[in-house]
């Protein structure tokens, strides 16, 4: 059986002008995973990542922890197919239907780092929209879209993947929430709900034989609580 490692990127610059930036914390979160991996004694045959430049970081910091021990280090492959849906497009275009119902969404958008909770409850109003298929729009990539690039993107390292390989690949959130809706057929809806417990640098596995895969751990950051820093758990 060979596994694949889905590890989410470390915390990004919320509410900064450039999101996607690893925030210094979320750099630190990267090298803890890397050396996680290194406690582990994990060697990896490739090393995959989406190509936002969170994501990217995220999995150089951790790799470099393994090149530091010794360990296999792989080069860092890159395939789209792993980056986040673009979730300013889909707030951008769904976002104006429902300020009649919600007409201070838009400033609460624009404070979201002073207001995270209310800016939770007006994102996840415009998500509720979007993987519901009624708002579909030529502007963004659709919820099923979606879906069918992460599994593409999988479907590509499981074809040319051999027995008992070990693979990394950094991604997103709402990527392995695809994937998961994909390899357990749990509710979209369901599947969302989970989404925004995944944390910053957890770590999913998947084991699989060929074409069949398992989803065999979610959303593991044992790496993070093992500190006792409750400030290296964030989901943003």
């Amino acid at each position: 059986m060979g596994h694949i490692y889905l590890i989410r990127h470390g915390q990004a610059s919320f509410g900064a002008d450039d999101y996607d930036v690893l925030s210094p914390l979320g750099v630190q979160q990267a090298q803890i995973t890397g050396q996680h991996l290194v406690d582990l004694g994990l060697r990896f045959d490739r090393c995959v990542s989406g190509d936002l430049l969170r994501q990217q970081d995220t999995a150089k910091h951790a790799m470099a922890q393994l090149k530091a021990a010794g360990l296999p280090a792989p080069e860092l492959e890159i395939d789209p197919a792993f980056n986040e849906f673009d979730a300013f497009g889909v707030l951008d275009v769904l976002l104006p239907g429902i300020m009649t119902q919600e007409p201070e969404a838009l400033n609460i958008l624009k404070s979201a780092s002073e207001n995270p909770e209310e800016f939770q409850r007006i994102f996840d109003l415009v998500i509720a929209r979007w993987i519901s298929g009624t708002y579909d729009s030529p502007h963004i990539e659709s919820w099923p879209a979606f879906v069918e690039r992460v599994q593409s993107g999988l479907n590509r390292i499981l074809d040319v993947a051999s027995h008992q390989q070990n693979i990394a690949v950094f991604t997103s959130g709402g990527s392995i929430t695809a994937l998961l809706h994909v390899l357990t057929q749990i509710p979209t809806s369901e599947a969302f709900r989970l989404t925004w417990q995944i944390v910053n640098t957890s770590i999913s596995q998947l084991t699989f034989s060929a074409r069949e895969v398992t989803l065999t751990s979610f959303n593991n950051h044992a790496h993070l609580q093992l500190l006792k820093t409750p400030s290296l758990i964030t989901y943003r």
